[in-house]
């Protein structure tokens, strides 16, 4: 079930025990067809205490009455009225049945300003887009500075441990050439002694022959 009162509004009640009464309305029940308003069909509550903190007692607050026992007071002739329908700025409304002002002043009120300040909002000019894409790049060269320094000093730490890895690299690749050139030299002195033993012994030999 639509109601035609909303949370918030001003209202007087127009029957049963608190009749002449006026009051906000702080909840709605569509379904039920009720309303609660501030001050109005007061109640006692009696509640069990549930902790310390909350402490039990009689508590008086305001009942739901129905929907049909209340009229929305208007904002612009402060008159209990009758509510019809009708649309502002495109949008559906509640209007007073009496003097025809909307009764969703805070819902037009919203649409107007967003409208207005849309249309204090200068349209941008070719200049002042060049304007802001010059200063847009101004920004991003800022922000690109330090990271392309903190690169440049990564690459410059690393330039020199590559070189020092390249030359310790060249110097195991001669000490390793050094180490087979000294082999080599072994291997043929070692094949080298035992034809110059043979010659010292052929010497050896031929003077004894001739004597």
């Amino acid at each position: 079930m639509k109601l035609s009162v909303k949370t918030g509004d001003n209202v007087l009640v127009i029957a049963g025990k608190d009749k002449g009464k006026t009051g906000k309305v702080i909840a709605v029940y569509p379904s039920a067809g009720r309303v609660k308003v501030e001050d109005v069909n007061i109640v006692s509550r009696h509640r069990k205490p549930r902790s310390a903190q909350v402490p039990g007692g009689i508590f008086k607050e305001p009942a739901a009455i129905d929907a049909s026992n209340v009229q929305v007071i208007c904002p612009a002739c402060s008159k209990a009225t009758r509510v019809r329908h009708g649309e502002a700025d495109g949008k559906k409304v509640r209007v007073c049945a009496k003097c025809g002002a909307s009764l969703d002043v805070a819902k037009v009120e919203k649409k107007s300003k967003k409208a207005d300040a849309k249309a204090a909002k200068p349209a941008k000019t070719a200049k002042t887009r060049k304007k802001d894409d010059a200063a847009e790049a101004v920004k991003t060269e800022a922000a690109e500075k330090p990271v392309k320094a903190a690169e440049t000093a990564k690459a410059e730490k690393k330039a020199p441990a590559k070189k020092t890895a390249k030359a310790e690299t060249e110097t195991a690749a001669k000490k390793t050439a050094a180490k087979k050139t000294a082999k080599a030299e072994t291997e043929t002195a070692e094949k080298k002694a035992p034809a110059k033993k043979a010659v010292k012994e052929k010497k050896a030999d031929e003077p004894e022959a001739e004597a």
